[in-house]
């Protein structure tokens, strides 16, 4: 009984609404744009968050892992002190934003038409916000969840993470003990799959992270002699061989489950051997699986040479790999075999592939909170693309899952938004995102039996 009232009492006031508007605005007009390499400051913002939270009674602690590259921690004591703690995570800085490829100043922070505009509104300054606004709902109301809530607000993650996650995890994991499943980005937003189906992705998986160095080093010379050992040529066969490479079908466990519950809800088999033609069959569903049914390498620097004339002595390229869980071995065989004899490839930067599971209580209880807001909605677990911070964090034993709410309109192109030109979110989005941010974290320990019971109703891993 006592935790269906932790469940159902309301919390989120018209203040808290209120707030996570002008939070995301306020958030989005402190530029704290990651230009890579330590170039970023994302300072004023981490002040901007840690004074919110103490105003609201929260001690926030920030740590800066260089000048200006600041992160916010703090806890929320739960009711019940033998649950595990949650982490709940988000980055604080941006990608860059061309102003002129923008209908509006991408630091603006515009409320126009119910819309909030500009760099940050979806990744991810509008779940920082989302995060403020609640847990300063809590503190109004003298409410506290289930179970311990660590909040992080992290510096550079759009970068290497070495700023930010990785810095905290590394050098102050006593702050996350107890801490055994997080959330962050990327997870539980309205896909809309034509005929009013609306699928509420959650995120149980990342690929790795493999950035890759190529070099090929070759006989520099007279741009007008013949010489059959050009660096550049090396180079440029070795990136042609890996842009055209058809990596091979590999199921985990959680695509697995994503294209089940996907061709269930689409009424066609789902055929596991096959699984291009699955994907046919899912129409634009598919997208939110087909980049994660296998390894990937995509090129996208090359740097050679310093005069037209003159052939360099080596060539370097960046390709950007992605790997799932338990393909690391074939990753390293592949581009072993791809860049050949004349072009060595080393790691720029790697982080481990994750998954977790989605027949968890933590993933029921998602499932629940969404469907409490939108009884219409279709929760399905998906594998990200990409990566995020809870890779640093799974160095803790931090399970992670990528839920930042957002009920979207038909027509809006999540997707297409992170990192893209006229970023922004409905406001009604963030409305909906708070209101179920806050009933699954005031019900995180989990109902064990409101957990079973969403499990084998609702097909969980199937």
């Amino acid at each position: 009984m006592a935790e269906q009232t932790v469940r159902t009492a309301p919390v989120v006031d018209d203040l808290a609404l209120e707030e996570v508007v002008r939070f995301t605005s306020d958030l989005i007009r402190i530029d704290t744009t990651n230009r890579g390499g330590g170039d970023g400051n994302e300072r004023p913002a981490a002040e901007y968050v840690a004074g919110h939270l103490a105003d609201a009674g929260i001690e926030p602690v920030i740590l800066e892992s260089a000048p200006h590259r600041a992160n916010v921690v703090a806890r929320i004591p739960g009711t019940d002190p033998s649950a595990a703690a949650l982490l709940v995570h988000g980055h604080l800085d941006v990608v860059p934003a061309e102003a002129a490829d923008w209908s509006v100043p991408p630091f603006s922070g515009d409320v126009r038409d119910g819309v909030v505009w500009g760099r940050g509104a979806i990744d991810m300054k509008n779940m920082d916000a989302m995060v403020l606004a609640a847990v300063r709902a809590w503190a109004r109301s003298g409410t506290r969840p289930a179970r311990d809530i660590v909040l992080a607000f992290t510096a550079d993650e759009e970068d290497s993470a070495v700023y930010g996650s990785g810095f905290l995890a590394d050098r102050h994991p006593e702050l996350f003990e107890g801490c055994t499943e997080g959330i962050s980005e990327s997870g539980a937003y309205t896909f809309h799959a034509g005929d009013d189906l609306r699928i509420y992705p959650v995120a149980a998986g990342e690929r790795g992270t493999a950035w890759l160095k190529l070099t090929a080093r070759g006989t520099a010379g007279h741009g007008s002699k013949v010489n059959h050992d050009n660096a550049v040529s090396h180079l440029a066969a070795a990136v042609a061989r890996i842009g055209a490479h058809r990596w091979p079908v590999r199921l985990t466990e959680t695509v697995r489950a994503a294209l089940t519950e996907l061709a269930a809800l689409h009424g066609v088999p789902a055929d596991l051997d096959d699984v291009d033609a699955t994907l046919d069959r899912l129409g634009p569903s598919a997208s939110l699986v087909r980049a994660t049914v296998r390894n990937s390498a995509n090129p996208t620097m090359l740097q050679a040479g310093y005069k037209l004339n003159v052939i360099p002595g080596s060539a370097t390229a960046h390709v950007d790999g992605r790997v799932l869980p338990g393909g690391e071995a074939e990753f390293t065989a592949t581009m072993d075999e791809l860049t050949g004899p004349h072009v060595d490839w080393e790691y720029h930067h790697r982080e481990v592939p994750l998954q977790a599971p989605v027949d968890s209580p933590t993933f029921a209880a998602m499932r629940e909170a969404l469907l409490h807001f939108d009884p219409a909605a279709h929760v399905v677990p998906y594998c990200m693309s990409g990566g995020t911070d809870a890779k640093q964090f799974s160095r803790l034993g931090i399970t992670g899952y990528g839920f930042s709410p957002l009920r979207l309109p038909p027509g809006f192109d999540y997707q297409a938004l992170f990192h893209g030109v006229d970023e922004r979110v409905p406001v009604d989005a963030l409305h909906f995102g708070v209101r179920v941010l806050d009933r699954f974290l005031r019900g995180a320990a989990g109902d064990q039996a409101m957990a079973d019971e969403l499990t084998h109703s609702q097909g969980i891993g199937a």
